[in-house]
């Protein structure tokens, strides 16, 4: 199965500069395992959303830092050492390099912060 199969990521914009974004609608509609949303631009970075249940593979972005904040849910986050737990209301940022994996074993929403160059899957 590729990546595609698995994975539903828009990476176009989808909300202009001056527009209301309404992040708790956009999760209620979400239906699928894994989809991730780019919500705005904010300087060099884009801001997405991800409604998630399951896991995502090993991966590193090679020149891009990766900030995650979990709106509801739980997430994981596998480093190579370690596992980070996040709960609601917590965020942790993975520094570019760094392999990592995250995994929610229960329905989970997130918001991503990472820069326009990054390739979601991974480098």
């Amino acid at each position: 199965m590729t990546d595609e199969d698995r994975y539903s990521i828009n990476l176009d914009v989808k909300y202009s500069p001056l527009e209301l974004i309404d992040i708790r609608n956009l999760i209620q509609e979400s239906k699928k395992n894994w989809q991730n949303f780019s919500l705005s631009e904010v300087n060099d970075c884009v801001v997405r959303l991800g409604v998630i249940h399951g896991e995502f593979h090993w991966h590193k972005h090679e020149n891009e830092d990766e900030f995650f904040y979990v709106i509801d849910g739980l997430l994981h986050i596998d480093l190579e050492d370690r596992t980070v737990d996040i709960s609601p209301g917590q965020g942790f940022m993975v520094p570019k390099g760094v392999s990592h994996r995250t995994r929610a074993p229960i329905r989970t929403s997130i918001l991503m912060i990472e820069g326009k160059t990054v390739t979601p899957t991974g480098d």
